[in-house]
């Protein structure tokens, strides 16, 4: 895809930053803010999947004008909407593939593009200010108005995407639930002198867009969440937008914890990851020891000593994830000194095919010859170090996906460092499966530090120095 075409998340919203409403005691709701035709509106945060830039999108033949077509995210094929145009706000024509601003929304499990003039910021309210909007307030019909509120002197109109977004079906149940703002309740019931049936009814841009949103029960009567839950829950969100980084079971108490001290580490007011390098920041500590290095003697004696005993003439292992061929390299010189006379067999993947083109021609350090890699290098007659043929032939560095089907033989070994977590939740499930499928009766599966495999699996687990080990039940 061409670099104009590729999406650019967070582009224009690195210097996003959270509001303090000097009035509010308690942020209870987080929005989006952003211009069209020179006016601030705004859009709850928890409808927002991501911030994008886009330019050359597939015309749809007999779209209406505010449809600008479709596009290819990430292999997902999801409609382009001109928000300003379905206001009908006046546009400047679109120079061809021009980069335009996107907010890319989730609205009941569906996902929309919408362009906007710019994108603000973040601003955090507490819901008791929001207002709802007069029934002459301006452009955009009260309809598509969820209120009104101010925030660091500026007044932001608060769209319904819900009402917007949805079809029909699942608009007649947003009508009936009960709305997060009382006073917008009331004044719907007051000011709004038209209904759905004394008009004709507009199709909504799902329904334009060939998508129907399945009906959902209105919510129950449950208690607000707090503000840390929704904090936490935007970062659970941020992660997977600017890390592709999955929060489940497999590294939820993990994120408990760094939630916990990033809050002392920013402040409570700076929580909000931002930017893909706040999210860099925040994950930062996940990674296990020596991850993309190679190994300390420490270390490497850790994952010796975590190796069971096995009098097999072969040892077979799974690494997926490789990366660049350190990690793949460390644990083929462990495997030799554990098992001395057995031959070692290494299946090294990752997704990263120019690391995993280049990890055969890796350059090792003059440093490791006088560490614990001595017996495993041997030196070229340029003066540089190799690892010996012995090593080099037990690895093969192969271009594979693990969520895919692997055509492997049964495995004593899988080693899957960090992996799990850059996962969704079906692939976590179903790459687990594959590992019990795999893994011989007595053999051990060990994963990222700060990661802990699905629930529902039966696996037996032991914890050896920082390492947890699982083997088959």
């Amino acid at each position: 895809m061409e670099a104009e075409n590729q999406v650019l998340v967070a582009t224009d919203v690195a210097s996003m930053t959270e509001e303090n409403n000097e009035n509010a005691t308690v942020i209870d709701f987080k929005m989006v803010t952003f211009s069209l035709a020179g006016r601030d509106y705004s859009i709850d945060i928890m409808h927002v999947k991501e911030i994008a830039k886009a330019g050359r999108f597939t015309y749809v033949p007999n779209a209406l004008p505010f449809v600008l077509g479709v596009y290819n995210l990430r292999g997902e094929i999801i409609p382009i909407l001109d928000l300003r145009l379905f206001f009908n706000i006046p546009v400047e024509p679109r120079k061809e593939n021009s980069l335009v601003n996107l907010l890319i929304l989730t609205v009941e499990d569906q996902i929309f593009g919408v362009v906007v003039d710019k994108i603000d910021k973040v601003v955090g309210v507490q819901k008791s200010t929001i207002q709802p909007p007069h029934p002459l307030f301006g452009d955009i019909n009260i309809k598509y108005i969820d209120g009104v509120v101010e925030a660091n002197k500026r007044l932001y109109v608060l769209l319904d995407i819900t009402r917007i977004f949805s079809s029909k079906e699942s608009l007649e149940v947003h009508q009936n639930r009960q709305l997060p703002y009382a006073q917008h309740s009331a004044t719907q019931q007051n000011t709004s002198t038209v209904t759905a049936n004394d008009e004709p009814r507009i199709k909504t841009p799902a329904e334009l867009a060939g998508k129907v949103v399945p009906q959902s029960s209105a919510p129950s009567n449950t208690a607000a969440p707090s503000e840390s839950e929704v904090d936490l829950k935007f970062i659970k969100e941020s992660l997977q937008n600017y890390a592709k980084f999955y929060v489940s079971s497999v590294n939820e108490q993990w994120i408990t914890r760094r939630y916990n001290e990033w809050k002392k580490e920013t402040g409570s007011t700076t929580v909000q990851l931002q930017t893909e390098n706040d999210a860099k920041k925040f994950i930062q500590p996940f990674w296990s020891t020596c991850s993309d290095a190679w190994w300390t003697e420490a270390y490497a004696k850790n994952v010796e000593k975590a190796l069971p005993d096995n009098s097999a003439k072969q040892i077979i292992v799974w690494n997926p994830g490789c990366g660049k061929g350190m990690e793949t390299y460390s644990l083929a010189c462990v495997l030799k000194k554990r098992y001395p006379n057995a031959k070692i067999r290494i299946y090294a993947q990752d997704i990263d095919l120019l690391n995993v083109s280049n990890a055969s021609l890796l350059s090792v350090p003059e440093k490791l010859a006088s560490d614990w890699y001595g017996p495993y290098l041997t030196k070229k007659a340029n003066g540089d170090y190799t690892f010996s043929q012995e090593i080099k032939d037990s690895i093969m560095f192969e271009y594979h996906d693990c969520k895919n089907t692997n055509a492997l033989p049964m495995v004593d070994v899988v080693f899957a460092r960090d992996i799990l977590s850059l996962m969704d939740e079906n692939a976590q499930e179903a790459v687990v499966s594959d590992f019990l499928e795999k893994m011989k009766g007595n053999a051990i599966a060990i994963i990222g530090e700060n990661e802990a495999l699905p629930s529902g699996f039966s696996f037996g687990e032991k914890t050896v120095d920082t390492l947890v080990v699982y083997t088959k039940d």
